[in-house]
């Protein structure tokens, strides 16, 4: 293993993955993590070969859906990294969607597992009769309700949510079990609620979390074009761009949400691991993103030629976001717990 491929170097300064002082117990579990790692490398290169195929097949049989023009769209950040005073923030995402025709809940970040998602829809006066549906990007912590949540593949709301959201659907994008809410499984793309349509799944190997799936959101704004976004855009932009053109000849408007580029400092490390560089990268957790992965995103975005932009900076780090609003071509926000955004 080269030495770049344990930390990056700029100048003088390191950013590790692994904090070096947790170095001589990995060292020391090498007999343990060394066929492990094996075993999952193995899994992981044939999980690749089935994202293709799989995101092949979707794209291939999706066909034209007939989308709902809305007279306009509105986005209140629930759960995001940063969040403006009054709020509280985490790595991990909820947005809220209104439009004229309805409204859309994207997500629930930790959930119940933190006080954050409770926390910030009081401080939005956003209330459990106010939401039409529940949208869920995919099965991890900070998107589903936590850890147990994403282990045990299930959607529980809070206490507080729960008795007033039992008539009311969760489209999710594989199957899991839906606590206090009527489940939908969502396996190509449809309307959801409020004129927002789901692209249906589409896969992403990772190397700990295996073969993902998730489902981002599309608008149709009148006289403006579509509105793309994604939970965490583990498939890449690229490839839910391909969807999204599958499905629809109208231009593309905007694109929002997570794009997870932890390249030199991930979000939310724990006791010296920064995880989101190993677990979510969609590389081997020895291999790094870098700015040459972020250049090939801009140059996606830049040629569908959207007109802004909204950077999620809970899986994207400041060094990443800043290479992005330097090179898109769209005007560019970095989305904030609190903060209202109109389309």
């Amino acid at each position: 293993m080269y030495q770049s491929d344990i930390f990056s170097i700029q100048g003088m300064n390191m950013s590790y993955k692994i904090n070096p002082l947790l170095w001589p117990a990995l060292i020391l579990s090498t007999p343990v993590t060394m066929p492990m790692l094996f075993m999952k490398n193995k899994k992981f290169i044939q999980n690749q070969e089935l994202a293709a195929k799989y995101n092949e097949k979707q794209i291939k049989e999706a066909s034209k859906i007939q989308l709902q023009e809305v007279e306009y769209a509105e986005l209140k950040v629930i759960v995001e990294y940063y969040a403006k005073q009054g709020y509280k923030g985490e790595p991990g995402v909820s947005y809220f969607f209104t439009t004229n025709k309805g409204n859309l809940l994207y997500d629930i970040g930790f959930g119940a597992s933190t006080n954050v998602f409770e926390n910030n829809l009081k401080a939005l006066d956003i209330h459990s009769d106010d939401i039409d549906a529940l949208a869920i990007s995919h099965f991890h912590p900070d998107h589903c309700g936590g850890m147990k949540a994403s282990k045990g593949r299930y959607i529980k709301l809070p206490k507080t949510m729960s008795n007033k959201m039992k008539e009311k659907t969760c489209y999710v994008p594989e199957k899991g079990n839906v606590i206090s809410m009527k489940s939908n499984y969502i396996k190509k793309p449809q309307e959801l609620s409020g004129g927002i349509v789901s692209t249906g799944p589409l896969a992403r190997s990772l190397f700990f979390f295996g073969l993902t799936q998730e489902q981002a959101l599309v608008i149709n704004i009148k006289d403006k074009g579509l509105v793309i976004f994604t939970g965490c855009g583990h498939p890449t932009i690229e490839i839910i761009i391909d969807m999204v053109r599958k499905i629809s000849d109208i231009p593309i408007y905007a694109i929002g949400g997570g794009l997870h580029f932890p390249v030199k400092k991930g979000r939310g490390n724990y006791i010296g691991v920064q995880a989101q560089r190993i677990i979510g990268t969609g590389k081997k957790p020895w291999e790094s993103i870098n700015r040459e992965d972020i250049q090939r995103t801009i140059k996606a975005i830049n040629e569908c030629e959207a007109k802004k932009v909204f950077l999620s900076p809970h899986d994207t780090c400041d060094y990443a976001l800043e290479v992005f609003k330097e090179g898109l071509k769209a005007k560019t926000y970095v989305l904030k717990a609190g903060e209202s955004y109109s389309f």
